[in-house]
């Protein structure tokens, strides 16, 4: 997939997340199924923050790096190397365990959930006319994958919040058997 389809593909994805919080109340926002897993809410927020904090961030980084023959490019993982050949992270569970550095805070409020995918969204538009004059060399290290240069990166970014739309499902499932 290229980066065009990529961002078409995330506007669908961020279309439905924004579309899916009108149906949630603030509580079912914050609700957790198990006190070592997410709410709705901080799902929403680790997307947000992923993508502002360390994924936008290291696209940045590597077109700073653009033209510089210092830049020396590290390789993917072997399974970096796997979801980008299947264009996709696999179908499994991924948790991490609870911690303050990684888990993401409840949310305020409904708005700021829809403003923070809209800016992210906004990010992911900018973004994209830079990244095919980027060069493919300068890479950024990902904690699993491995070092992504720009498009990778970009393309992960849309990867990661489809990857987030099963755990989505699951959790909505956890509030209507609540009920």
């Amino acid at each position: 997939m290229n980066t065009k389809e990529a961002l078409q593909r995330f506007e669908e994805t961020v279309k439905v997340y924004v579309q899916e919080l009108d149906g949630f109340s603030e509580e079912q926002l914050r609700y957790k199924p198990a006190e070592d897993e997410w709410s709705i809410g901080q799902m929403y927020q680790h997307l947000i923050q992923s993508a502002q904090y360390m994924h936008l961030r290291n696209i940045d980084q590597c077109l700073k790096m653009n033209g510089d023959a210092a830049a020396s490019p590290a390789g993917k993982t072997e399974q970096g190397a796997a979801i980008f050949e299947q264009g996709s992270f696999p179908p499994i569970r991924i948790q991490v365990p609870p911690s303050p550095q990684y888990t993401p805070e409840q949310p305020e409020s409904k708005e700021q959930l829809v403003q923070g995918m809209n800016t992210v969204l906004h990010r992911m538009k900018e973004t994209e006319p830079m990244l095919g004059e980027a060069s493919l060399k300068p890479t950024v290290s990902h904690p699993r994958f491995g070092g992504l240069h720009a498009q990778e990166w970009f393309l992960l970014i849309e990867m990661h919040y489809r990857h987030h739309i099963r755990q989505l499902n699951r959790l909505k499932q956890a509030i209507a058997q609540r009920v």
